[in-house]
Order: structure tokens, then C-alpha cells, then sequence
């Protein structure tokens, strides 16, 4: 049986415009990542944002120069068993699939993001 799942992580940048913060741990295929941006402490426009995996390192959205709210829905490129990248045809379109994270936490570093700016990020996993 599956269920959806929302974390909900707050982020306020230091004096340097900088961040890391995580989520809680869970397990599960990440659907979308929504960060919302303060209407009135807002991250800097210009942000850059990096998230990842904590455990393994596996980028799930990098993004330079974000000014405003926005929605993700990261995937990523799969493979066959000989390692060898799956296409939806011979020479045709690669195959994405969503990301497990497995009893990890989602990693989110912020760059340029102003002083004591505040935002949040809505990870949905099912």
C-alpha cells in the first residue's frame, strides 16, 4: 500500500546570504519539491538553490538565479541492468523515473540568498 507524503522544511539564510538545512528522514519516491518563496522576508532574487540526498550525495534539483516561488518535479535517467541507459527507442528519448531517497533526509543548500531571508520547501514523496 503506497501513500503520499509532504515534508515541510523552513529555511532562514545567515548574514552571508548561505543556508543548509535538512528534512525529517523518509522513505519514498520524490514527486515534487515547491519552494515558496517569503512575501516579505523573500530569498534574494538571484538564489541559487542545491538539493540533494544526505546519505548518497544524488542531486535532485539544482537551480541557479531563482527569483520567485516555483514548483519542481525531479527525475532522473535509468538504466538497464548492463548499466547501460534505457531509451524509449534505439537512438531514442532517455527514461526518467523519480528519485528514492531510503531513510534519508533531503539536503537543501542556499547561495546568494540574502541576509536572514526566509523560504520553504514542500517535499512530496509517495
Amino acid at each position: 500500500m503506497s501513500y503520499i507524503q509532504r515534508l515541510t522544511v523552513p529555511v532562514t539564510t545567515a548574514a552571508d546570504g548561505s543556508a543548509t538545512v535538512f528534512s525529517d528522514r523518509a522513505t519514498g519516491k520524490i514527486t515534487t519539491i515547491r519552494y515558496v518563496k517569503d512575501g516579505t522576508n523573500g530569498f534574494a532574487d538571484g538564489s541559487t538553490m542545491t538539493v540533494t540526498a544526505e546519505a548518497t550525495g544524488e542531486s535532485i534539483w539544482t537551480e541557479s538565479n531563482v527569483n520567485a516561488s516555483a514548483t519542481r518535479a525531479p527525475r532522473q535517467a535509468t538504466h538497464s541492468a548492463a548499466g547501460a541507459a534505457a531509451l524509449y527507442a534505439s537512438g531514442g528519448v532517455g527514461v526518467n523515473d523519480k528519485i528514492a531517497i531510503a531513510n534519508d533526509r533531503v539536503k537543501i543548500v542556499i547561495t546568494s540568498g540574502g541576509n536572514a531571508k526566509t523560504g520553504t520547501f514542500f517535499i512530496v514523496l509517495e
